[in-house]
């Protein structure tokens, strides 16, 4: 619709200062003739708008000018009460400012939407905290105060200094410079580096932390799902084991909370690959475990429904204590 145009053209002349009126076709998808004649309807409409000749010219925006034009359309206020409504809306500890920031939404709807976005928003869940299982997801807790802290130094690309308790280790102090914040399955995770290498740390794990005037060491500019991809891809090739195995599709769930990662099966690897699920309907699957341990209780607890394929020595354990089990249980002598 020529209306949403208009309040996106206003809104990046805002956001962006002076802009072309190529660029601004490129931003809104349309033609650069389109774009002059929206510039014509604002300013007949009273909106400010200049145009500025010459090698760096452009269309801006009067300093100073202001409104209060929001102009979202009910798909757009539907989205973003939605995404409020998820459980993620703690992350990060910005679970208050998106509150007040759907109030905000909400009220600069017309009166004539709010009503109704609001009732259609009470109709979408995402996300809740137990599922049909009647499993209750864990929530991570962060202490407010050294999650505050985080969020500035990453943002002001300031150094930080955080507590950390690492798995069966006493706390620490540590100066690290701050990369990005992700999160991922309801767990929040810090992006940094420490002495220049890399460093992952789990939020929930941070008892306290400080912000530091010094400057954070880090690129002005960061692709950061490429480097959690990165960082991801390493982690799963160290001392992990990866297993090969055929899976009850009615428990891929399970086997999600228990391995470290699943994925299908790569055929180059796969020494019989059947693509998709097999005659009994089974998955193929790869699953990452921390080691042959962990490999081995996780598949003990899926009992018939899964089957280890590779590696052998995993094979060989559950096959052993399968047959003490079996032992310890069977009939009694002489019975």
């Amino acid at each position: 619709m020529r209306a949403d145009r208009l309040v996106s053209l206003v809104l990046l002349l805002r956001q962006r200062g002076r802009l072309t009126a190529d660029t601004l076709a490129r931003e809104l998808e349309v033609s650069t003739r389109t774009v002059l004649r929206d510039i014509e309807a604002l300013s007949a409409a009273g909106v400010p708008v200049y145009a500025e000749r010459g090698r760096h010219g452009g269309f801006a925006l009067l300093p100073g000018f202001r409104t209060e034009l929001t102009g979202l359309n009910h798909e757009e206020a539907l989205a973003l009460l939605t995404a409020g409504s998820a459980r993620g809306e703690q992350a990060f500890g910005l679970g208050s400012a998106l509150a007040s920031a759907t109030r905000k939404v909400v009220d600069a709807l017309p009166e004539s939407h709010q009503a109704a976005v609001s009732d259609a928003a009470a109709r979408i869940l995402v996300a809740p905290e137990t599922d049909l299982l009647s499993r209750r997801t864990p929530t991570e807790e962060v202490p407010g105060g050294a999650m505050a802290e985080i969020r500035r130094a990453v943002l002001a690309g300031r150094k930080l200094r955080l507590h950390y308790a690492a798995v069966d280790r006493a706390p620490q102090w540590r100066t690290v410079d701050p990369i990005g914040l992700v999160t991922v399955r309801d767990r929040g995770y810090l992006l940094a580096t420490r002495s220049g290498a890399d460093r992952t740390y789990r939020l929930s794990r941070i008892l306290a932390a400080e912000e530091l005037p010094e400057r954070a060491q880090r690129p002005d500019r960061v692709d950061l799902d490429r480097v959690w991809r990165e960082r991801c891809a390493r982690f799963l090739s160290g001392d992990h084991i990866a297993v090969l195995m055929r899976l009850n599709p009615a428990r891929r769930e399970d086997l999600l909370n228990t391995a470290v990662a699943v994925r299908a099966a790569d055929p180059s690897r796969d020494p019989d690959p059947e693509p998709g699920p097999g005659p009994d309907g089974r998955l193929r699957l790869e699953a990452t475990f921390q080691d042959l341990r962990h490999a081995e209780w996780a598949l003990w607890q899926l009992g018939t429904d899964a089957e280890a394929l590779t590696p052998e020595s995993l094979r060989t354990s559950l096959h052993r204590r399968a047959a003490e089990m079996a032992t310890r249980y069977g009939p009694a002598s002489g019975a």
